[in-house]
Order: structure tokens, then sequence, then C-alpha cells
């Protein structure tokens, strides 16, 4: 499954701090919500994982309470490795009051989202919306860096519709003398969809008094080192392609000692797909319910299977176990090796799904 980081069984447990001290990238699982949560952290360490792992984010206001099932990810975590806790809203009382019952648990950092492009988070003026307002911005900032004793640190796109105020906001970070700022190179309206602007992620590194982290399409361990040769960022958060490639954090570490990359093959993804879809059923889920929830990893894995789109457009209308598996077995099982990069789309059965 890969080898990853091993710590002796004298070694402390690594911190954010000591991450960031390493002269190695620091690599980090982004969050995603619904999808990066406590079994898929349990699959990612089985693959060597990231140095930090981020939680789904919690969402608060007024009368919010700590998602259990996301706390869990917190106070269960197997992984060896950090954990950062992700709030998203624009209460400050309520960031400020979460924040602190945060810090009674095992977290390395507490982490703000503004970077959500979803319509249900922008449109309330939470995450990427909360771009469209810099005077809220530094109020939140500022109250949550003297409620945190911890490190503090932001997840960020470069703006909502445009980078016009993306200095403006590198200026507040410092002035809030925030300890970790992680930038998605694209705007909130951009989605996933435009090429990454990798060159506002430069102009942070550059302008921030923090270390950056750099966020947006890192789909294999050549275009890992692309993006920190292109940028200077002390790391990189990869969400869609650690999904797609779990070998992907060894092979960035590999590539980096000058040692030959793991090539999976068709039965190696195979059997990542077997344990994500064992280890993310609990015991009382149908099968056709724990098939629909898989379909929401196959719409990233499914990109780099093969080029056509047929297995995408296959596994999508599945709808019990036997069927996912004879689909999965009918593309994955041989021992070629599988690049895991998205294919470009070609058909427009390959298209008409594919998520934004």
């Amino acid at each position: 499954m890969g080898k990853g980081v091993s710590y002796g069984l004298m070694d402390s447990p690594p911190t954010l701090e000591s991450v960031l001290r390493g002269a190695a990238p620091a690599l980090a699982l982004a969050p995603m919500q619904d999808v990066t949560d406590l079994p898929f952290w349990k699959l990612m360490a089985r693959y060597g994982g990231p140095d930090v792992y981020y939680t789904e984010y919690f969402r608060v206001h007024a009368t919010s309470r700590i998602e259990p099932w996301i706390l869990n990810s917190i106070t269960e975590n197997p992984t060896g490795r950090p954990a950062v806790a992700q709030m998203i809203g624009n209460d400050i009382p309520a960031l400020c009051r979460t924040a602190r019952e945060l810090m009674r648990h095992p977290v390395a950092a507490i982490d703000l989202n503004l970077g959500c492009p979803a319509p249900v988070v922008y449109r309330k003026c939470a995450g990427g919306g909360l771009l469209r307002e810099p005077q809220k911005v530094d109020a939140i900032l500022g109250a949550l860096r003297e409620a945190i004793t911890i490190p503090f640190t932001v997840k960020t796109r470069i703006g909502f519709e445009s980078p016009e105020l993306f200095d403006a906001f590198l200026a507040l970070f410092n002035k809030h003398s925030i300890d970790l700022l992680t930038v998605h190179g694209r705007t909130v309206r951009e989605g996933y969809r435009s090429e990454v602007h990798y060159d506002y992620i430069a102009r942070a590194v550059d302008r921030v008094r923090c270390p950056v982290v750099a966020n947006g399409d890192i789909s294999s361990a050549r275009k890992a080192a692309e993006v920190l040769a292109a940028t200077g960022a002390k790391g990189l958060m990869i969400g869609r392609g650690a999904i797609r490639n779990p070998w992907m954090f060894d092979q960035i570490r590999a590539q980096r000692r000058g040692e030959t990359l793991f090539a999976p093959s068709g039965r190696d993804l195979l059997e990542y797909v077997t344990a994500l879809y064992e280890v993310t059923s609990p015991p009382s889920l149908r099968a056709d319910v724990q098939v629909e929830k898989m379909k929401k990893y196959m719409n990233f894995i499914g990109t780099g299977v093969e080029p056509t789109g047929r297995f995408l457009h296959q596994i999508r209308r599945v709808k019990g176990q036997a069927e996912f598996f004879d689909v999965c077995r009918g593309f994955l099982d041989h021992d070629e090796p599988l690049p895991l990069e998205p294919f470009a789309p070609q058909t427009p059965a390959s298209t008409a799904e594919v998520p934004a």
C-alpha cells in the first residue's frame, strides 16, 4: 500500500510547527465535506498519507454545536499526524466560542475557511462569500486571533469574482499574524473549472510573513514538484488528487528522495476501491445506499481510469454492490500501470455528470 513515514515508538507525534520547520514540503489532505472523514483518514494512513489532516468544516452560527461525527476525526485520530480543525461561518461570537471548544481537544490548529465555492455556502456570506467583505474578514480575524491560543490558520481563494482584493486580504493576514495560509489559486466564481493561477500563490509567498501552502489541481508527483518550484510554497494541500491516487503523498516523497515512484496497476486501484468501500460502510448501512455513497468518491477516481468516460458512465448507473464491483473489475482487473491523472473528457457520456 505504501511505506509512508514511520515514527519510532519513542518518538513524539509531530506537531504542525515541526512539520512546517522540516526541510521537506509539508503535505496536507484537503478538507472535503462528506468525503475526507474519519474512515477516509484511516484509509489514507494505510497508504502513507499526508503530514497534516484537515477536518471537514464545522458549520458555525449563533445556535450551532460541534458536529460529533467531525469531532471524532480529532478525538479518534488514528493517523499519528496533526489534525487541524476547520470552521466555516461569519458569526464572530459563535466562531470564537467554537474555537475555544475545539481547543479543548487535541487539535494542532484552528483553520478558518475563506474559500468554499459552493453557492449554498457563499450565498450565506460564509466560506468564499466572505471574500466580498474585507471589513468583515478583518473583524473575524482580529477576534479569532485574540481567542485562539494555538496556531491559527486560514484557507482562502484568491478572490470572489476576481483577484482585485487579494493584496488587501494578504495585508489582513499579516495584520492579524496568522500562522499558516493555504491558497487555492482560483476565484470562488471559477470553482474548479479554470486553470489554477499559481502566480497568485507565489505572490502570497512573497507578501505574507507566515508559511504558505499551495492548493489546486495537484494531480501527480511531477505536478507537485512544478507547483513547489513555481510558487516557492512551503507545502501542498491535495484533495481530489489524493482521492483518485492515495499513493500520491508517498510518490511525492519518493520523488524528492530521487527514488523510483510506485506505479499502481489496475488491480492496485481495484484493491483501493474495495478497501474504500469497506472502510466507509458502517454495518447498519444498506448496500444500495453505500453504492450511492461510493459514487461521490468514484467521481474523482474515475477520471483517472480511462479516457473515454465509459467507466464513470457505467458506475453512475449501477444500483447494487454486485453490479458496482462487476463494473470495477471490468475496467480494473489488469496489471497495466495507471498514471491516475485526470484524462481530458472525450465523449458526451464522460462530461454529462462530472461535478464542477
